[in-house]
C-alpha cells in the first residue's frame, strides 16, 4: 500500500485531523471518493478478525473485575487454568480504548501462563465505546496522572492476588505504550514492561526506572522514533536493563492483527517470541 495513505491515516488516529480532513485529504490522494472508500476498510480496525483466541478456551477463565483504588475502574482479567502461581500482566490497550484485540492479547497472555488484566481506562468514564473516534476523543481527555494511577491500580491487584507469584509487568501499545513507558518511571513495584511502539519519557525521568524493559519500534514510524536516541542514550547512562529491537519496513501498529494495511505478521511474530521470552525471564 501507498506509504501516504498509512501516513495520513496515523495523523488521523493521532489527533492530528478531524475525520472529515481525513476523508477529504484521503479521497483527495486516492483518485476520487470511490477509491478512498475502497481504502477506509483496509485502514481501519475490523475487530471480527480480533478472536485469535476463543474465550471459550479450555486453559483460561475470564471474567471483567473491579480494580480497586480508582472509583468506577475496571479491567478484562484472564487467568490460566494451572495450579501453580503466575507472574502477572497488565496489558494497555491503543487510543482507542479496551477493544476486542486488546481483550484477545490479553488471552494470548494467560494461555502463555501468565495472568493478565487488561484495563479499560475509558470505564471511570463509562466504558470503552463501540465508536472508535470517540474513544480517541475520551482518550484525548484524560489526564496522564489519571492513567498512572490506573496502572498502579492494575499493578497492585495483580500483586496481591493469591494465585500469583508476586512479579508483575506492564504489555503497552501505541499510547499505552507512552503510558507504560510513564508506568515504568512512576511504579517500582513493576518487574518488566514490553512496549510496542510508544512515546519515551524525557531523559529525566529514566533514572526512576526499576522495571527491566523490551522495547519494539517500527522502522517507519518517525513521529514516535524521533525520541528513541534521547531515551536510549538515558537508558545506557544510568544502567538500566533494557533491550531495543528495531523491525524494518514494517509501520506502527504492525502487530495489530485486525488492521490489514498496517499489521506486519513476520515481525509480529518474532516481536510477539521476544516478549513471551522476556516475561517468561522476569516473571517466571
Amino acid at each position: 500500500m501507498d506509504q501516504r495513505f498509512i501516513d495520513l491515516f496515523d495523523r488521523y488516529t493521532h489527533g492530528g485531523m478531524s475525520r472529515r480532513a481525513f476523508l477529504d485529504r484521503l479521497s483527495a490522494i486516492a483518485g476520487g471518493s470511490a477509491a478512498a472508500s475502497l481504502l477506509l476498510p483496509i485502514l481501519e480496525n475490523n475487530y471480527a478478525k480480533a478472536e485469535t483466541i476463543a474465550e471459550s478456551d479450555e486453559r483460561i477463565a475470564t471474567e471483567t473485575v473491579p480494580i480497586p483504588g480508582v472509583t468506577g475502574l475496571t479491567g478484562y482479567l484472564v487467568s490460566p487454568k494451572t495450579a501453580s502461581k503466575h507472574g502477572g500482566v497488565v496489558v494497555i490497550h491503543e487510543n482507542r480504548g479496551l477493544n476486542p484485540h486488546i481483550k484477545d492479547v490479553a488471552r494470548r497472555v494467560a494461555v502463555e501462563g501468565f495472568t493478565a488484566l487488561a484495563v479499560d481506562c475509558l470505564s471511570p468514564m463509562g466504558g470503552t465505546p463501540e465508536d472508535q473516534d470517540k474513544a480517541a476523543s475520551m482518550i484525548a481527555a484524560l489526564k496522564p496522572e489519571e492513567a498512572i494511577a490506573d496502572g498502579r491500580a492494575a499493578v497492585a491487584l495483580l500483586k496481591a492476588r493469591p494465585d500469583g507469584n508476586g512479579k508483575v509487568g506492564a504489555l503497552a501499545f501505541c499510547w499505552g505504550g507512552g503510558f507504560g513507558n510513564n508506568l515504568a518511571v512512576a511504579e517500582p513495584e513493576l518487574a518488566a514492561a514490553v512496549i510496542y511502539y510508544g512515546r519515551q519519557p524525557s531523559a529525566e525521568q529514566v533514572p526512576a526506572i526499576k522495571a527491566a524493559l523490551l522495547l519494539h519500534y517500527a522502522a517507519l514510524d518517525e513521529r514516535i522514533n524521533a525520541g528513541i536516541p534521547a531515551y536510549e542514550a538515558a537508558l545506557k547512562a544510568t544502567g538500566k536493563t533494557y533491550e531495543l529491537f528495531m523491525y524494518p519496513n514494517v509501520n506502527h501498529a504492525f502487530n495489530n492483527d485486525t488492521n490489514e494495511a498496517r499489521y506486519n505478521k513476520e515481525a509480529a511474530d518474532l516481536a510477539w517470541s521476544r516478549t513471551v521470552g522476556f516475561f517468561k525471564k522476569y516473571l517466571a
